[in-house]
């Protein structure tokens, strides 16, 4: 049989187009694919082209597809980790000038990472721990004492933050910060004092008290601020974080996105970042949001960065207040219909569920007059959350951007009812931004509120990827979704509870693109 041309042609087209195809196919076989699809499906590769997963299934099937293939050599893939609620823009900021402590398992390790910054770093440059650990991570269990410091740091000024109700430093800190007595501190803040009644470095009080100290230190410049947003993001990468759902926060000015902007419009991030605005000053929150958000629809912006609405903090009057007045109320109801006009997600830090009536009430009353369910209101926190309160969250569409904290959470509950959960840390400041942190604490906990580790990593996944409304896009690995996927150094499925936390990422892809990559894989990393 001999063919026209017409169809010599057209098989030679469809022979280049299989071609291209499999010229631009990357495969990753013989390993454990988790894909938290609908059936918690787990398969042996999975096959990525332009970006986006085009299939999984055995190995066998899949490698005839590739151009590019990695042996996995019987190591677990995941999807790439969502945190619901990270500080990520704000940590980014100085994390090229910060000494981490998240990962150290004594003190004396964290004292040691304070001496090696000390000789990195010319005399006189600050040293700045802003937060990420605590006492418990280390082997002594205690806090540092400024002598300690000042023997790992002698010609350095030091400041160590504990959350944001404690932090210390050095006696050349306290001078060049002019701090001699609580007169010099933020209200609220005080100086501590040993039985002896000599101060001891330390300063405690209430969280805008710590706040405003860290304020008083040296800001980073925007060069630096750049550095610090692309090697945070590294950071995260490298523990298999692809993408954030970022709530604004303390610090936080209109400036302070300038960075991230940059590395967006440089194509140079490596995390997904889907951010918010907070109300930036006590009094005027309206107007400062009505201002901000006037050029930002909801969703404006692209795969790797989006404006997704407003909060954690909308007005300082309701933040942390368990007794607001009618006023208090009153502003904040206004601002959240405002928001529920336009078609805009809000997500409200709120920690107590025996308060938390007051701000379903709110709530509530915008759903009756703008219905509000399908904009993916969220409450942050609420660790202790009530089956009464997940009842009413279920009822409006609000989900839960839950922390693992000291006590079990009720996320089983919360699942029975039918509120969307979304897992993360609030990190850096008052927590690790290590998920498998998280993850430890989360499924390490004993009773029937404690989540399978397949439903833990769904938390950290799809539920998360719910909050940014992209839960169509990625949160799993499944045909027509973004290639977003890390490999593991161990099994999070099998490996003992106690070595959860020590898991890193061996490779982490965002679209297909490898953003981190360690041995055995580092050669793939271009």
């Amino acid at each position: 049989m001999v063919l026209s041309r017409p169809l010599v042609l057209v098989a030679a087209f469809l022979a280049q187009v299989v071609l291209q195809a499999q010229s631009d196919t990357t495969v990753l076989y013989n390993g454990k694919i988790l894909t938290m699809d609908s059936k918690s499906s787990v398969e042996q590769a999975v096959a990525m082209r332009e970006g986006k997963i085009v299939a999984v299934g055995t190995s066998a099937d899949l490698r005839k597809m590739a151009a590019r293939a990695i042996d996995l050599e019987g190591r677990t893939v995941i999807p790439g980790l969502i945190d619901s609620h990270m500080h990520a823009i704000r940590a980014a900021l100085s994390f090229s000038t910060e000494v981490n402590w998240i990962g150290t398992r004594s003190l004396a390790e964290a004292l040691d990472r304070i001496r090696q910054a000390a000789h990195a770093m010319p005399p006189g440059v600050w040293l700045i721990v802003a937060g990420g650990w605590n006492a418990e991570q280390f082997a002594e269990n205690r806090r540092p004492s400024q002598a300690e410091l000042v023997a790992a740091a002698p010609g350095n000024p030091v400041y160590i933050q504990l959350g944001y109700g404690w932090a210390i430093l050095t006696p050349n800190a306290l001078e060049k910060l002019h701090i001699a007595s609580d007169s010099d501190l933020p209200p609220g803040g005080k100086l501590e004092r040993d039985a002896d009644g000599k101060l001891t470095g330390a300063v405690s009080g209430a969280q805008n008290a710590i706040i405003a100290l860290f304020d008083r230190l040296p800001t980073p410049t925007p060069e630096q601020e750049v550095a610090g947003t692309k090697k945070f993001f590294r950071e995260l990468n490298r523990l298999g974080l692809t993408g954030v759902v970022d709530p604004g926060g303390n610090n936080m000015t209109p400036g302070s996105y300038q960075a991230v902007f940059k590395v967006w419009q440089q194509g140079g991030l490596t995390l997904r970042v889907a951010y918010g605005l907070c109300g930036i000053t006590p009094g005027k929150e309206f107007e400062e949001l009505k201002d901000l958000t006037q050029m930002l629809p909801m969703g404006f912006g692209d795969a790797m960065l989006r404006f997704n609405g407003i909060g954690e903090r909308i007005t300082w009057a309701m933040n942390n207040n368990d007794h607001p007045t009618e006023a208090d109320r009153e502003k904040y109801y206004q601002i959240v219909r405002w928001a529920a006009e336009r078609g805009m997600s809000i997500t409200m830090h709120w920690p107590r569920d025996d308060s938390a009536g007051i701000l379903l009430d709110i709530f509530e009353r915008v759903n009756r007059e703008v219905p509000i369910a399908n904009l993916r209101w969220s409450i942050a926190h609420l660790n202790n959350a009530s089956p009464e309160s997940l009842r009413r969250m279920r009822a409006l569409g609000i989900g839960w951007t839950m922390q693992p904290g000291q006590r079990v959470s009720p996320v089983e509950t919360a699942k029975e009812i039918g509120v969307v959960v979304g897992a993360g840390t609030d990190a850096h400041r008052v927590a690790s931004y290590n998920p498998f942190t998280a993850f430890q604490r989360l499924v390490g906990g004993s009773g029937a509120e404690v989540p399978s580790r397949a439903e833990a990593l769904r938390l950290y996944t799809m539920g998360s990827a719910w909050f940014s409304h992209s839960e169509d896009e990625r949160g799993s690995l499944e045909p027509g979704k973004l290639a977003d996927l890390a490999v593991l150094s161990q099994d999070f499925m099998t490996v003992p509870v106690n070595q959860i936390g020590s898991i890193e990422s061996l490779l982490t892809m965002v679209g297909g693109k490898i953003v981190y990559a360690a041995a055995p894989y580092a050669s793939f990393e271009q």
